[in-house]
């Protein structure tokens, strides 16, 4: 079995704990083949075969079986899709045009070849990671949009029920990226929020800050409706983002059998739109976010739980 692991530029990636590349070493270590597959190289050919260039690359886990040594890029090779092989969709958000372009491929790839795609993109362009979220009956009550007189309206909501803080952050960006906290009494907040929406183009995300996130944030993986593995993300001292990029440490947690049955059905249900690896962010005992692009964080799982979560996804495909 081949597969191909579509990703962002080697440069842009902490090797260290990749989880694309971790994946790779992974299906390579139970016998398959690995290669992977830049975005300056991906195309389509809309008639015959189509054929794409790859590239081979070797590495080996740390001592502790889950963080990465170096890894080195071997030659690149042009390869003709078909059938067996599998293409895992694993560039990093944001769900900007470039990326929507990109899952229109990849859909016309699957047609043409008979190729495979992880996670399926009408399943990737179905489900917004937050506003899925949204979507559940306990969800954080949130207001999404541009609307200057809207978000105006929601403060006032807010500033009614004792709500002191605020959290403005973008519809479709990622690891705490655009993410500020704002005192709902700030005498600026208004042009704040407008600087937002004009620098990231479009929609934010308005919600009440959470106090409940410097106890922690849970991320929990799941594949094929079932989870692997969860940790608990606690922020520095003096910070509120619960972003391991942005310096969170992390244990592993169980989740209690209220959110565990939520985000068993959430799971299942997307799996009906070929949407098999996912990761949710969990705060204050709601769902926040559903994580169905380029699910991360494989690495720090597999630390925390002691277990490589890499060779449990490798061998699911077996």
């Amino acid at each position: 079995m081949r597969h191909i692991l579509f990703i962002d530029p080697i440069e842009k990636l902490n090797i260290k704990k990749d989880s694309s590349l971790m994946i790779g070493l992974s299906f390579m270590k139970q016998g398959d083949e690995a290669y992977l597959l830049f975005e300056e190289d991906f195309c389509v050919k809309t008639k015959g075969e189509t054929k794409i260039f790859v590239y081979k690359y070797t590495g080996q886990f740390k001592v502790d079986g889950f963080y990465l040594e170096k890894i080195e890029l071997g030659d690149k090779f042009q390869l003709t899709l078909n059938s067996k092989d599998i293409i895992h969709m694993r560039i990093d958000p944001p769900y900007d045009s470039r990326y929507q372009r990109y899952l229109w491929m990849l859909d016309f790839l699957s047609h043409s070849s008979g190729c495979r795609v992880v996670n399926n993109p009408n399943g990737i362009m179905k489900h917004n990671e937050k506003l899925l979220a949204f979507k559940r009956d306990n969800s954080l009550k949130s207001f999404i949009g541009s609307s200057v007189s809207g978000f105006k309206n929601f403060v006032a909501e807010l500033k009614a029920e004792g709500i002191k803080d605020l959290i403005l952050k973008p519809l479709d960006l990622y690891s705490g990226i655009g993410v500020e906290k704002v005192s709902i009494d700030n005498e600026n907040l208004i042009s704040i929020y407008q600087a937002k929406v004009e620098k990231f183009e479009g929609a934010i995300i308005t919600q009440a800050f959470q106090t409940e996130v410097y106890s922690g944030e849970i991320r929990s993986l799941y594949l094929n409706g079932k989870e692997i593995g969860s940790i608990l993300k606690k922020p520095v001292d003096g910070a509120f983002l619960a972003n391991i990029a942005q310096g969170a440490k992390f244990e592993s947690i169980e989740l209690d059998d209220k959110i565990k049955a939520e985000c068993d059905e959430i799971a299942k249900d997307l799996m009906d739109d070929g949407v098999n690896f996912i990761a949710y962010d969990i705060l204050a005992g709601a769902v926040t976010e559903v994580n169905v692009t380029c699910p991360g964080l494989l690495v720090e799982v597999s630390y925390a739980l002691n277990e490589n979560m890499a060779h449990v996804y490798a061998h699911s495909f077996q």
